[in-house]
């Protein structure tokens, strides 16, 4: 009788990844019962969003049965700030094994997602994955590869869908508010806190994360996507490592040990993070890696400056672009339709003539106990021959504009609930968010538009199923 629970159970959750409606009975949660998770990657987001969190927001729910990492030291550290109670490994194999997990969360490094997923999916585990999904095209097509055969399926973890905000843009596409979208402008800027991040770290190097315009860039791509509610067809792109990197004045190995830090204005003090040293700096001596890499060393080597133009199977056309130092942190958007056009934005100082503290927005946006300030953003939606009309939307600068908890409370609470918007995603819309950008790296290199079509055995669609 518990196998059948859990075998109904995990149906259920491979309903969710697929965006299906569920209909069946959700045998698996229970005071007596709960779901066994095993997590693999003990970094920052993986012990805070999808560790800490969901321990102290769903303890009737689910129970950690390992955690795997590996660097010893880090899971370690990672078992006391979650506050489990399970094992710890360096040997996932070995934890599968032992612990029969019902669900396997993956948030190591991006370039081994894969072995992780396929892995988990081979032993018989439904497994949720921390976008991306994985870092390029032979990857992608050993995934779909891996879970075709399975009787289990794959959830990726696309959290900026569920956010009040981009629902509502959705919600406007989606009753047709602009008639048939034409074409679309989108415009992200990361600050130069948020955007220098990602060079100090792995996400530096294009063999650990694929570029940004995988790690960062799949989110938006991903909402693109789900907004245009169709497949991209061809990517045509630019980009450059013109600002970090070798680029810059000074470098050193890491912060810490700088001679520069009176002069460099991207100088960054982990000592005064508790948890960073606890989890990263107390460890480095397990495998050398340093949480506070110099952003100015010369093994960078993905870019800071990128533009892509991205035509749909709906013949939609988007253009894209993607700054990685910016004096400001935030988005623009705009849909051009038949009927129409819709704006939208976020966090755009001036606008509101705000003196918005970047240091501090930086903060909000990471806060992984999910505690950002509210705002109210308008969404302003313009219909041919009529006067436009400004819609206000509150949204929340914490947790991926207030998409993560929802992300959550979808999985683990009300997975039965309606979804008609779409918001689930499974391994088709993590594939082809990671080919848009895997399909602009190569258009970079390479001088010619890419198909999309090319990369792997899925074809694109012009109305998403």
């Amino acid at each position: 009788m518990e196998n059948h629970s859990r075998r109904s159970f995990l149906y259920s959750l491979s309903m969710l990844a697929a965006g299906t409606a569920l209909t069946s009975p959700l045998y698996g949660f229970s005071t007596t019962k709960k779901l066994k998770l095993v997590l693999v990657g003990t970094g920052v987001r993986g012990i805070s969003f999808w560790g800490k969190r969901l321990i102290e927001q769903y303890p009737d729910k689910l129970e950690f049965v390992g955690l795997c990492d590996i660097n010893p030291g880090r899971v370690a550290y990672a078992k006391k700030f979650m506050g489990a109670s399970c094992p710890t490994f360096t040997d996932f194999d070995k934890m599968i094994k032992e612990q029969k997990p019902d669900l396997i969360i993956v948030t190591t490094k991006d370039a081994v997602h894969h072995e992780y997923i396929i892995k988990g999916l081979k032993y018989g585990c439904d497994v949720l994955t921390e976008k991306p999904l994985t870092i390029d095209e032979d990857k992608c097509q050993q995934i779909l590869a891996a879970e075709r055969v399975s009787n289990k399926k794959l959830i990726v973890g696309f959290n900026y869908r569920w956010g009040p905000y981009v629902t509502k843009i959705k919600e406007l596409l989606a009753e047709g508010a602009i008639g048939e979208v034409t074409s679309v402008d989108f415009n992200w800027y990361l600050n130069t806190h948020h955007g220098a991040s990602y060079f100090r770290r792995w996400h530096g190097l294009m063999n650990g994360g694929g570029s940004l315009w995988v790690h960062k860039a799949t989110h938006h791509f991903d909402l693109l996507n789900w907004w245009l509610d169709s497949d991209p067809e061809e990517v045509f792109a630019y980009g450059a490592l013109e600002h970090y990197g070798k680029n810059g004045p000074f470098r050193a190995r890491n912060c810490r040990t700088c001679d520069h830090k009176k002069d460099c204005k991207y100088y960054w003090d982990i000592t005064k993070s508790d948890h960073d040293m606890r989890l990263y700096v107390d460890n480095e001596k397990y495998d050398g890696y340093l949480r506070d890499a110099c952003l100015f060393r010369n093994e960078i080597d993905i870019y800071d400056k990128m533009s892509a133009q991205i035509r749909y199977a709906n013949k939609a056309v988007v253009n894209y672009s993607l700054t990685t130092y910016s004096p400001f942190e935030g988005w623009r958007l705009a849909f051009n339709g038949q009927k129409g056009r819709i704006e939208a934005w976020t966090d755009i100082p001036f606008f509101k003539n705000e003196n918005l503290s970047q240091a501090e927005l930086h903060a909000a946006e990471m806060n992984q106990n999910l505690k950002g300030d509210t705002a109210v953003e308008p969404v302003i939606l313009f219909k041919n021959w009529e006067n436009f009309k400004t819609i206000n939307v509150t949204s929340e600068r914490g947790g991926h504009g207030g998409g993560d908890k929802r992300l959550h409370d979808k999985i683990f609470v009300n997975p039965n609930a309606a979804d008609p918007l779409k918001h689930s995603a499974g391994v088709r819309d993590g594939v082809m968010s990671v080919l848009i950008g895997v399909a602009a790296r190569k258009s970079i290199q390479t001088g010619q538009p890419i198909k999309i079509a090319n990369l792997t055995d899925l074809k694109p669609s012009a109305n998403r199923v």
